[in-house]
């Protein structure tokens, strides 16, 4: 059976065509908010993950690292028994004194259909197929990345390759860079944005799930000539406070892909410290900027499935009828 006939029929489905791009616990954020209003989803998830189980499976493997890739799924799972039972099991780490230890069981089943299968994407939907998962999943390339990042720390810029070691390493990132520089896409990723309504960036960790995606050549063409509407979500303010601000991360897309038309920037307000700035970089863009309360409702610095569902709705619909095919949101 091919990857294909594994897809729900048109007929099936509701909602805008969506695409999500980023990685990790961010992706895993928009992915929760965006299912409730569409079953049109497809989330396009990075491949540069070096560190636990992903980067050991990678390294003895050589496949992609399969933990991003996971997460995505685990959040389009099907909200039945038989969704969220398979859900925790890919979720499932294993904790022993052994070589299975931290090895997430997904990470392991999604390497294991991809040697039989020999198709990353196939094996991928076959995973989506067993949850029940509201949407697909698909890497942004269909070989494995490095990150390389320029971090300004006292004055000095040093480099630093590997997105376990960017992610932790002191200093304020400055430019990132793909390795190798003009990566292959995967194809169905193109034509899942060739053919979005809507296409969202972020949020997730800036620098290594998000602006890699505009890096991509293949990919970064089809996010410029996509007849999608673009949407970025920020970021919540992180507990850190050296950490970067939404006003920083948003200038970094633009100088990272200075062509980008965006559309609608979705803020918290509790996490914009520059607010005037911020709907400026919004606005030369081309965006408007939507401020919405996303975050939970305890102060933690995590997104509410609910708030930002709603926050999409509010965006989503000041230019739905501008579509011009009559269809509407889903209920």
């Amino acid at each position: 059976m091919s990857s294909r006939s594994l897809q729900p029929a048109p007929s099936q489905q509701r909602g805008p065509a969506v695409v999500a791009l980023g990685g990790g616990h961010g992706l895993a954020a928009s992915l929760s908010a965006l299912r409730l209003m569409t079953d049109r989803l497809t989330a396009v998830v990075t491949v540069a993950d070096d560190g636990g189980s992903s980067g050991r499976l990678r390294t003895e493997l050589q496949v992609l690292p399969p933990g991003d890739l996971r997460m995505a799924l685990s959040a389009l799972c099907d909200d039945t028994d038989w969704g969220r039972t398979w859900r925790d099991v890919l979720q499932h780490r294993f904790h022993t004194d052994g070589p299975l230890d931290q090895h997430a069981v997904g990470n392991l089943l999604i390497a294991a259909l991809w040697e039989l299968l020999g198709d990353p994407v196939e094996g991928l939907d076959w995973v989506g197929r067993l949850l029940g998962a509201r949407g697909r999943v698909l890497p942004m390339s269909s070989i494995p990345l490095a990150i390389e990042a320029d971090l300004e720390l006292d004055g000095a810029v040093h480099t630093v390759l590997g997105q376990s070691r960017v992610a932790v390493a002191p200093g304020r990132v400055v430019s990132i860079r793909l390795a190798p520089a003009e990566p292959p896409a995967c194809q169905e990723a193109v034509a899942a944005i060739d053919s979005a309504d809507w296409v969202v960036l972020g949020p997730g960790s800036w620098f290594t799930s998000v602006l890699p995606h505009v890096l991509v050549p293949e990919l970064s063409a089809a996010l410029h000539r996509t007849a999608a509407r673009r949407c970025v979500t920020l970021n919540l303010r992180p507990d850190d406070p050296g950490a970067m601000t939404n006003l920083e991360h948003l200038r970094a897309l633009a100088e990272h892909a200075p062509d980008l038309r965006v559309d609608v920037v979705i803020a918290d307000p509790g996490a914009v410290v520059h607010l005037d700035e911020l709907a400026d970089v919004a606005e030369s863009m081309g965006a408007r900027l939507v401020l919405r309360q996303v975050g939970v409702g305890d102060g933690t610095p995590r997104h509410d499935a609910l708030r930002l569902a709603a926050a999409y709705r509010d965006a989503f619909e000041g230019h739905w009828g501008d579509l011009g095919d009559g269809r509407g949101m889903a209920g």
